[in-house]
């Protein structure tokens, strides 16, 4: 079932991958502005009303992507939750590398991030679809935990859920977004052990 701007009509799961995977190679070949539903259409080679049927317009692909991303994300999530009960340094480190493996393993991912960073001055929608569809359910996620973990003692669990996350995104912003984690190296271990000692700590 696909949701996009109030229309809600049955597609197969065929259709929509091959019109979702169209739309994600002419958005990142393109970028956002660049890219054009003709060729979205060629590429999924399906019939231009099916896709408009569905995704009205470039903004209605755009956020389907991200919350196909999403979904995956969830689904990590999900499987993380299964030692949900585990001591928390083990937990978080372990939801943490999940993190930085997803983005190092699926280049897609950064030049996603790069089109959404680069085309919010003209297309704030897009990086507000990202926020919360993304980052947003794993702040919320990580909120949660810290505020009903029982072997955790986190004053203002929100804030410490945005310190975690930001951390990690800027890690991701230096090293791979901006290509320049020479100018400011550090080692991934070390960072996410550090991190989790300022978060943790043991009686």
């Amino acid at each position: 079932m696909i949701k996009s701007k109030g229309i809600e009509r049955e597609l197969s799961p065929e259709k929509t991958e091959l019109i979702l995977a169209g739309a994600m190679r002419e958005f990142l070949e393109h970028g956002y502005a660049g890219a054009r539903i003709d060729k979205i259409v060629e590429a999924a080679g399906v019939s231009k009303a099916t896709v408009y049927r569905h995704f009205p317009d470039k903004e209605a692909l755009f956020t389907a992507l991200i919350q196909q991303m999403s979904c995956r994300k969830e689904l990590f999530r999900l499987q993380n939750l299964q030692s949900y009960e585990e001591e928390p340094i083990a937990f978080l480190k372990q939801y943490a590398a999940g993190m930085l493996d997803n983005v190092a393993e699926d280049p897609q991912i950064l030049t996603f991030l790069r089109i959404i960073i680069g085309e919010s001055g003209r297309f704030p929608e897009l990086a507000r679809a990202f926020v919360t569809n993304m980052e947003k359910t794993s702040l919320d996620f990580l909120t949660e935990y810290f505020k009903t973990h029982p072997k955790l003692q986190i004053a203002d669990p929100e804030v410490t859920a945005r310190a975690f996350i930001g951390t990690l995104i800027h890690f991701v912003m230096i090293r791979d977004v901006l290509q320049s984690g020479d100018i400011m190296p550090m080692e991934r271990d070390r960072l996410l052990n550090s991190l989790l000692a300022l978060i943790v700590t043991n009686p």
